[in-house]
């Protein structure tokens, strides 16, 4: 029986963004990042002190993550995959594999239990028939290879909590796909179909509970859904915005879940109706929680 409803709303942060993604929890400082891709501006809200910081970004910021460096994120602009510092806004560029394909950028990204980022692409703008985005992994060398290709708009990246099992999804296809992932070699093979939305619903962000349970943020419909590790609906939390965007777990016990939402392709006459659209939501857990691991990505030193 699919459960509706599973927590408590603990905190709405109100920020209103166009097109909020990305979220990260990050323990050492008690407090969550994310971006309004739109703006180009990078978040930080500090749980205890309740306080907020923006950061302008020279290009627009499809996901990041934190590294072993505090003042440095390694983040997937629009453009390419690059070390940006936080004081300085320097950006030292690492790969940009899709710089000549008009139309295309940077969107879901994500560190993977061995300290590799991860980013895929997606067709902002087609220009051709044959135009599809990719999905590609940088190393701690900084080196950057390409996983997958003929992909519309890469997201929902995850792995189990075991880090053998990974997850993607292509949101113009309602599907979210599972694979077997090797975790010293990053090879991915053995595609299959994990899940499908409803035609109206498209998978977005995506994060592993410590059961192995999927969580899926779903552009259109309106929810947050976690899947059974077999594939069916174990549980719906419904939410008052109709686009959220991406989760993370988060809390001194990993027990909150997260959420960062969009305004972005909403009328008026839905905004009007939504008036929390582009917030970030905080939701208490009950006998749930994230996955205590690696989640900064560690250049090779």
């Amino acid at each position: 029986m699919i459960q509706i409803g599973i927590g408590k709303l603990l905190m709405t942060i109100p920020v209103a963004n166009t097109l909020g993604e990305g979220v990260v929890w990050d323990d050492k400082t008690q407090s969550i990042w994310w971006t309004d891709i739109e703006s180009a501006l990078i978040y930080n809200y500090n749980i205890e002190s309740q306080s907020l910081r923006k950061i302008p970004t020279p290009y627009r910021v499809g996901s990041f993550s934190l590294t072993d460096n505090q003042e440095q994120l390694i983040v997937a602009f629009d453009r390419g995959i690059a070390l940006f510092h936080l004081q300085t806004s320097e950006v030292q560029w690492l790969a940009t594999p899709e710089l000549n394909i008009i139309g295309n950028r940077f969107n879901d990204g994500r560190v993977d239990r061995q300290g590799r980022f991860w980013a895929g692409t997606m067709v902002e703008a087609p220009h051709s028939v044959s135009q599809n985005a990719a999905l590609y992994c940088i190393d701690k060398q900084g080196q950057c290879l390409k996983v997958l290709d003929k992909i519309c708009i890469s997201n929902g990246l995850c792995w189990s909590p075991d880090g053998l099992t990974m997850y993607h999804a292509d949101s113009p296809k309602h599907e979210i796909f599972q694979y077997d992932f090797e975790p010293s070699t990053a090879a991915v093979t053995n595609k299959r179909s994990f899940t499908k939305t409803n035609h109206h619903i498209f998978p977005d962000g995506s994060e592993v509970d410590a059961a192995g349970f999927i969580w899926n943020a779903q552009w259109g419909g309106g929810q947050v859904v976690r899947y059974h590790p077999e594939g069916y609906i174990d549980l719906i939390l419904p939410l008052p915005v109709t686009n959220p965007t991406s989760i993370a777990f988060g809390g001194p016990k990993l027990d909150w879940l997260i959420i960062t939402s969009a305004k972005h392709s909403l009328s008026s006459e839905q905004l009007a109706k939504e008036p929390h659209a582009g917030d970030v939501f905080i939701y208490q857990l009950q006998g749930i929680s994230g996955v205590k691991v690696q989640s900064l990505y560690c250049a090779a030193t």
